[in-house]
Formats: C-alpha cells, structure tokens, sequence
C-alpha cells in the first residue's frame, strides 16, 4: 500500500472553488478581450525579448486552459503584434495546448512553481508540438513576469501586498479531492 506523506507531491498549486468557476461561467467573455489586450500590450512592452526567444515557434497558436475556469485562452505570439483571447473552447488546429489550474499556470509564468515539477506530477499536461510548448515555457520562464507591476502599473507595490495576502487565501484552499490542503 502507498503512504501518501511520501508518494504525493508536495507544493502543489490550489484550484479556484467550483462556486467560483460556477459564478462566473455565465458571464460573456467579450469584456475580458480588451483587458487581455491591455495586459498583452504590457507584457510585450516590459519583456520585448520574450517573443525573440521564442525563435521557429513564435507564429505558433497556443492553447491555454485553466482547468478550474470555465473558459480558456488562445495565445498567439506573432512578435509586433500578439494575440491573446478567451474562447468557451478551445479551438481545433492550435500547435499546443496546456492545460491546468489557474494557480498553477500563473505560478509558473511568475516563477513561483517550477513547471518540470508540474508537469511531471501531472498537473499541467501538454498536448500537440511538445517542441513549441517548452520553447513557451522556457521564455515565459526567463522573463520572470512581474503580474502585479503589468496588471497595476505604478500601484505595483499596494498590489504586491494585497497579492500576498490572496496568495496566502488561496494557499490553504484544497488542492487535492478529500479537502488535503497542498501546503
């Protein structure tokens, strides 16, 4: 028989609450658009070397699924000019897909989890060109995206503290079915 204390992988990324995803699965995703827009635009103005390090796959179409939502992203890094968008589904004829929780996708875009580890553990799977998900992966991984300075600009620091205190909330939310917290 397996222990658990050794065989499950410690430090895994929490998912949202299912009252949540509920919540907001009704709501249009048009008013999403513009804000990813925005937030895109910042990325791509903070982290120009992101896109070039992303060399034969930044013409690639990305799926981006967070698993405890109830929509998904379609990114595409064509360098001068990105595209991201939220769709229900993802959509036929992306080169890859990756899917998993928010937290976790997040996590690792900020350098706070360790994407091998998750994908290893099987908590983030990736389907179609492998290649081009790593080479994602590996240059989201070098810019070290600071999410609190693209998203609140010059309120950064206010943001960085109210981020902390959400991160620590969402860290003592179950991560596992039977209410096992990940921390």
């Amino acid at each position: 028989m397996r222990d658990p204390e050794t065989t499950e992988l410690q430090g895994l990324p929490p998912r949202l609450p299912q009252w949540l995803a509920r919540a907001v699965a009704p709501l249009p995703l048009a008013p999403l658009q513009p804000a990813l827009a925005l937030m895109l635009a910042r990325i791509s103005r903070a982290y120009p070397e992101l896109y070039d390090r992303l060399g034969e796959h930044a013409e690639k179409r990305f799926g981006i699924d967070p698993t405890d939502l109830p929509f998904a992203f379609v990114l595409e890094p064509k360098p001068g000019r990105p595209l991201v968008r939220a769709v229900r589904d993802l959509p036929e004829g992306l080169d890859a897909s990756i899917r998993g929780p928010l937290a976790g996708l997040i996590g690792m875009a900020e350098g706070t989890f360790d994407g091998d580890a998750l994908f290893f553990s099987r908590v983030l799977w990736v389907e179609g060109d492998v290649a081009a998900a790593l080479a994602l992966r590996n240059a989201i991984d070098d810019a070290r995206i600071d999410f609190d300075g693209i998203l609140f600009g010059s309120l950064a620091p206010l943001a960085t503290r109210l981020s902390d205190a959400l991160r620590k909330r969402v860290r003592s939310l179950p991560a596992l079915p039977g209410g096992r917290a990940w921390n």
